[in-house]
């Protein structure tokens, strides 16, 4: 398939075969820094990638093995006033929103530093996986400002005794400690692209399965996320219903009738 993938400045956009898309940060210093500039060009990658009908997930990468993203532009935001301040935070909220905005499953593939914004960005992703030179941190408070926005997701997803130690020291730990406190999936050994066979072994089963399913998958864990579990529960039954409005649950239920059939032939 032919696309005509745009130019971003600070997004390297590529598109396997399998509509596996991976959004690589560039130009961004070494440690994938998110000064605004590089935060305007993510956010408007990340809703090109999203308007992809054939896309079926998303691996979100930095350049280089060095970091994920290592956080918000520091000598930036040295500069602000409040209202400048406002702005900036506005702009990585965005950014975050939009990673949870892509209608796919998305991955973030964490090779070493991720920390303040990055781990905010981290969280805003479906599935994380790391190696074990990950370095995890939220250090907003070493340098004399809270950590806001997407760190609200932190204590869902690692505890609130978790949190509250991250936030409130500044201090980093290790992608062990990630993984035991379930904000890592999985962690490999660094180097000889093991964490590139760690994120496809997680993409292959993606792409094996139905692409409508997996979308209202995505959808509805969403939605039980903010809903109440009775509503959580309706809405279920509704997108069940609706996952057989097309045969693909037929086909892909097919391989496994016609193996059950044999079966029981014998």
């Amino acid at each position: 398939m032919s696309l005509n993938i745009p130019h971003f400045a600070h997004a390297a956009i590529t598109r396997d075969e399998r509509g596996v898309y991976t959004l690589k940060i560039r130009d961004a210093k070494s440690l994938n820094i998110l000064a605004s500039t590089v935060t305007l060009s993510l956010i408007e990658a990340l809703q090109w990638v999203a308007g992809q009908e054939d896309a079926r997930a998303l691996i979100i990468r930095g350049s280089g093995e060095k970091a994920f993203i290592g956080g918000a532009n520091i000598y930036e935001m040295a500069e602000l006033d409040p209202e400048g301040a406002r702005a900036f935070i506005t702009r990585l909220r965005r950014l975050c929103n939009a990673v949870m905005a892509v209608p796919v499953p998305t991955i973030a593939r964490i090779p070493g530093f991720c920390l303040g914004a990055g781990m905010e960005l981290a969280a805003a992703c479906d599935i994380r996986l790391g190696t074990s030179a990950a370095v995890f941190g939220m250090p907003e408070v070493r340098v004399g400002i809270p950590s806001v926005i997407h760190a609200l997701l932190l204590p869902d997803l690692i505890g609130l005794g978790a949190t509250n130690w991250l936030l409130l020291t500044g201090e980093t730990v290790d992608a062990q400690q990630a993984l035991q406190w379930g904000f890592l999936q999985f962690v490999c050994e660094e180097g000889d692209g093991a964490l590139d066979e760690l994120v496809e072994s997680t993409v292959e089963p993606i792409v094996a399965s139905g692409p409508r399913a997996v979308r209202a998958q995505k959808t509805l864990l969403q939605y039980w996320n903010e809903a109440t579990v009775e509503a959580g529960l309706d809405r279920s039954v509704d997108v069940f219903g609706e996952s057989f409005t097309t045969d693909e649950p037929k086909r892909y239920m097919a391989p496994f009738v016609t193996r059950k059939q044999g079966q029981e032939k014998k």
